[in-house]
């Protein structure tokens, strides 16, 4: 790390964008302790059923002939893990998130979604970012995460203060506050370029904030040249490509800034769109799950103490058919699998209302059915969290009805 600075004082710092200068025209960093919520939206649908595997399921075995996981092996250390007598875990998260799982700090809640039956990519995401009732009008300005963002507000800035680690704000950040993002793959390319700087410098001139407006603009240079130099470091550290360009690279820069500066954090992962040769044990799926379950995995020890404190979700829009297609992938479902993931998570099991898989209990005959509504999953998880009154919990998620799966 450059003699600059300390990698204390630049995780300090790495959240300090001119976005968080509020109106006293300071940083405000969240203290130790209090939840810390982030989450990890898995883009594109992943394929739940080859992740979380109904291995009671024989019609599981002859829906999928050729990229259906074999059933667990008593004897084998490197197949799938058995989780309980209906499910198992995937062989390429055995390491990482089945760790986790067997210190009871992963739960897994199947049969999980939104009711929304478009199966396109970019109408559910809207739909389940957005968090509102499906059939009305909906207003793009409100996402469920900015209005969570909104009702902790009054706990004080410090203690709401949301980011998305994202190249644009996403749907479920947006609303009336001014909620940053900062993209994690321009690493070293500083913020503002000097043109930039300029204009901003001569908007603040002899104004109150502008000592503290020069001095962001100049800790965001400092900040840029600090996250380049740690890319470095874990470059040289022997990690293999995957880590250096997926989400294992991103996930110990996440952690960093959520323990130090932010309670509520978003990013996204995209390349789950399998529509052909998905593989079994291994292929696309199992290398992006691996890729995925290393970052978590990195994200929980990078964390450090606020472990604890912290929850994590991984989500994405919709699943993807219980039935293989005729190109060896599978293609857009319904219902999937959502992770939740943390220090004092209520894990080592699998929440929330499930049934036996079968051709007759399919949704259409073709998916996974949604029994567990996001809404009122999450919903539930955030009362939880923040000991939410009903109104809060109205205003995040209206017209639903949380539920308590005792995550947390």
């Amino acid at each position: 790390m450059s003699s600059l600075m300390s990698r204390r004082r630049w995780l300090r710092l790495a959240g300090g964008t001119l976005a968080s200068l509020g109106a006293a025209g300071r940083l405000y960093a969240a203290p130790p302790g209090g939840p810390r919520f982030l989450l990890v939206f898995l883009r594109g649908g992943y394929d739940a059923t080859n992740t979380l595997i109904p291995y009671s399921s024989d019609f599981y075995y002859e829906a999928r002939p050729g990229i259906a996981i074999p059933r667990p092996d008593p004897s084998s250390g490197t197949g799938a893990l058995t989780l309980d007598a209906d499910w198992a875990l995937a062989p390429a998260l055995r390491e990482s998130v089945g760790v986790l799982y067997q210190q009871r700090q992963v739960a897994f809640v199947p049969f999980a979604g939104t009711p929304d039956l478009s199966r396109s990519h970019f109408e559910t995401q809207d739909s389940l970012e957005l968090g509102q009732p499906l059939g009305g009008p909906r207003d793009y300005r409100s996402g469920f995460l900015a209005r969570l963002h909104s009702t902790l507000t009054s706990q004080g800035p410090a203690a709401s203060a949301a980011i998305a680690f994202t190249d644009g704000l996403p749907v479920a950040l947006q609303g009336p506050d001014h909620i940053p993002n900062i993209s994690l793959r321009q690493v070293g390319k500083p913020p503002f370029d000097d043109r930039q700087a300029r204009i901003i410098s001569a908007m603040y001139a002899g104004h109150p904030l502008e000592p503290a407006v020069t001095s962001g603009l100049e800790l965001r240079r400092e900040v840029a040249q600090a996250m380049q130099t740690l890319a470095d470091e874990m470059r040289s550290s022997g990690r293999d490509a995957l880590s250096i360009k997926g989400f294992e690279l991103e996930a110990e820069r996440i952690a960093r800034l959520m323990r130090d500066e932010y309670r509520i954090g978003f990013v996204d992962v995209g390349g789950w769109d399998t529509h052909v040769n998905e593989g079994a044990t291994q292929g696309v799926l199992a290398t992006n799950l691996a890729g995925l379950g290393r970052g978590l995995t990195v994200l929980a020890q990078s964390l450090g103490a606020e472990w604890k404190n912290t929850v994590v979700v991984v989500l994405s829009e919709f699943g993807r058919t219980f039935r293989e297609n005729g190109n060896r992938g599978t293609d857009h479902g319904h219902g999937t699998v959502y992770w939740v993931l943390g220090g004092s998570v209520n894990g080592g099991r699998i929440a929330g209302a499930q049934r036996a898989l079968a051709r007759g209990t399919l949704f259409q005959d073709r998916d996974y059915p949604v029994l567990n509504d996001y809404r009122a999953v999450l919903g539930g998880l955030f009362r939880s969290l923040w000991t939410l009154t009903p109104a809060q919990c109205a205003q995040i998620f209206p017209q639903v009805t949380p539920v308590d799966l005792q995550l947390v």
